[in-house]
Order: structure tokens, then C-alpha cells, then sequence
């Protein structure tokens, strides 16, 4: 359109002002097409970097992803492992590029994928442990037909930490009564003043709403929250907690009574606490979110992945200039030979 306009007696100059690009822009598109190239813009950046995975890591990712151990680790779990275990140092997405490259990048992991369209409810910032709790009752199917047991789960949302859970055959105001008692004694609530003791938001079956509960609330100034009827994203962590019980490969699917199922719950819940590395909290576990060691477990992880980059760079340059001594040497071993050698070798 520029070269047509300019055969027309438009300047070349005003024609872009007209079409709002650059003139340079014209001058770039013009040389690429005089030489041939296409005028698609291509990949930015290098095509070999000098930061890129070196053999060796690509290897030790391989030989990670391979293993039973870890073969129900999402690609950012098992990044996460491996930097706690000094196996490798690579980012997420190195690790998941490296995956697909081996072929290895299949579902890994029971739950399926997120749509990316659900919208959370407001919530006011936390920003510390003990400032909102939450909790909820979970069915438990038992080998008889219509008879469940029912798990009671009080988790802190800043830490996603267990605070306590209990079992019953019951859906009672008495066991919720309790499952809050012994989270106040477990987390010393009851000590903090009463401007900074923690929210509980809930459901509203007829345990949250029952009398004992709101009175409870009350003498402890603890405010209570009631999530919305039919609206399971008003309280989503624990709902979210509740899906990684029961989708866990180890979960049994139905329990033979009180006792089976106390039994296969407290060491679960111990390790979800000290060993689970919890996504939502940047990969570490709960307890340590909920003891303050998060911000340093990160920044050390981030310290070694940018100490490996740099280690990278180091090892790639060196590469790339004995790569540009050994093409200097030919091209000069090129032009020492005479014109006669070359015509006949």
C-alpha cells in the first residue's frame, strides 16, 4: 500500500502517518522482503540460550520422571522435590518442556484439569496464620449400603494446616462443638486478644447454624460466615481439601468402622501437615507456612535456581567459544591456501 501510494505522488512518509505505523517499520519490511525472508514475525530471543538445561539435568529429570516414586507428581511437584533433594535446580516450565520432549508429559495425577472460568468469591486479605478458619463435614462410605461414617476437618486458609479433625457416626452439633474446642486449645487462641482471634466461615447445614455453635462464637468474639446455599467456591479450600482426600491413590473408597478408618486418617493427615507440598502455598508444606518458614524455604529455592542459571551461562559460554576458535581456525586454515589448491585439490 506505501509503494502504491508513493506511485501515486504520496509520500512515503506521509503515507504512514496516515496508516499510524513507523516508517522505519516500512524500511525493515522492505529489506526482509529484498532478501527474500518472509514478513512473519519469528520467535523472540536466541535460538540456543546461553541459561539452557545442560545434558546432565535433562538427564536427572528424565531419570526422575521415571521413577514409581514419583510418578504421580504433576511436573511442579516433582520440580519442587527434586530442589528440596538437590537433585536438579530447573524451573517449572524447563521441567515440563524437558517431559514432553521425552514423551513423558501424560496426565499425571487423578484430578482433571481446571477450565480457568470459575470466579472466587470476595474474601478480605489475610496475611498470617489464625485469621480465618474454616470447616465442614465430609461423608465416608462404609461397606453397608446407606450407612456413613462422617469426617470433620478445621483448616487454617492462610497455611491450609489441619488444625483438627474427628470421625464420627454422627452429624451433631456436639461433635462440631468439639472439633472447634480442641482447634482454640491446639492453636492458643483463646490467649490472643479478642480483635485478632480468627473468622470461621462454614456452611449452612443445621450443625453450623445450631444454638450451641453460634453461642460458642459469640463468647469467644470469633465472627461466623455462612457460605451461600448451592455455592461450594464460598468456602473452597476445604472443599479443595476434601478432593485431595478422597482422589489420594491410597484412599481406601469405604471403611469398615470407627476405628479402620481413625486408623488410616491420622498417619494421612500427619503427613499431609509436615510432608504434603501444598501448591497454593508456593510448595511447601503446611506446617511450615503455618511456623513462618515459608518466605525463607522460597527464597533459597529461588537463590539455587538463579546460582544454577548462572552456572549455566557459564558452561554454555565456554562451549560457545571453543565453538567460535574451532570456526576461526577453519575459515583462516581457508585462506591460506593458494588459489591453485583450491581450483585443484
Amino acid at each position: 500500500m506505501v509503494d502504491w501510494a508513493k506511485s501515486k505522488g504520496v509520500s512515503e512518509s506521509r503515507s504512514c502517518l496516515l496508516l499510524m505505523i513507523s516508517r522505519r517499520r516500512v524500511s525493515r519490511w522492505r529489506m526482509r522482503r529484498n532478501e527474500g525472508q518472509g514478513l512473519r514475525n519469528g520467535k523472540p530471543g536466541p535460538r540456543y540460550p546461553l541459561h539452557r538445561l545442560l545434558p546432565q539435568e535433562r538427564q536427572a529429570i528424565v531419570a526422575m520422571a521415571i521413577q514409581e516414586d514419583f510418578a504421580d507428581l504433576s511436573h511442579r511437584t516433582m520440580a519442587v522435590t527434586a530442589w528440596d533433594r538437590g537433585l536438579f535446580y530447573a524451573s517449572f516450565s524447563s521441567v515440563y518442556r524437558t517431559l514432553c520432549e521425552a514423551g513423558l508429559m501424560a496426565f499425571r495425577g487423578p484430578h482433571c484439569g481446571h477450565n480457568g472460568h470459575s470466579i472466587a468469591p470476595a474474601r478480605r486479605e489475610i496475611t498470617g496464620p489464625n485469621q480465618r478458619w474454616s470447616w465442614d463435614i465430609s461423608y465416608l462410605p462404609t461397606f453397608e449400603k446407606g450407612l456413613f461414617l462422617y469426617l470433620y476437618l478445621l483448616l487454617d486458609e492462610y497455611s491450609r494446616k489441619i488444625i483438627h479433625w474427628l470421625i464420627s457416626w454422627h452429624q451433631r452439633a456436639r461433635e462440631a462443638c468439639h472439633l472447634i474446642e480442641q482447634g482454640l486449645i491446639s492453636e492458643n487462641i483463646l490467649d490472643l486478644p479478642e480483635d485478632q482471634r480468627p473468622e470461621v466461615i462454614n456452611d449452612r447445614g443445621s450443625q453450623m447454624k445450631a444454638k450451641s455453635i453460634r453461642k460458642l462464637f459469640e463468647d469467644h468474639r470469633m465472627p461466623q460466615l455462612f457460605a451461600r446455599p448451592r455455592t461450594p467456591n464460598d468456602n473452597p479450600f476445604v472443599e479443595s481439601l476434601f478432593g485431595t482426600v478422597k482422589t489420594d491413590h491410597r484412599y481406601p473408597g469405604r471403611f469398615r468402622d470407627l476405628e479402620a478408618s481413625c486408623q488410616y486418617f491420622d498417619p494421612y493427615f500427619e503427613w499431609y501437615n509436615t510432608k504434603h507440598l501444598h501448591s497454593g502455598i508456593d510448595y511447601v508444606t503446611p506446617e511450615q507456612c503455618h511456623s513462618g518458614l515459608r518466605p525463607a524455604i522460597v527464597a533459597a529455592r529461588k537463590e539455587r535456581l538463579k546460582n544454577q542459571r548462572e552456572l549455566r551461562k557459564e558452561v554454555n559460554g565456554r562451549g560457545l567459544i571453543i565453538v567460535n576458535r574451532s570456526i576461526e581456525k577453519k575459515v583462516s586454515a581457508n585462506h591460506e591456501l593458494s588459489p591453485c589448491s583450491v581450483m585443484n585439490p
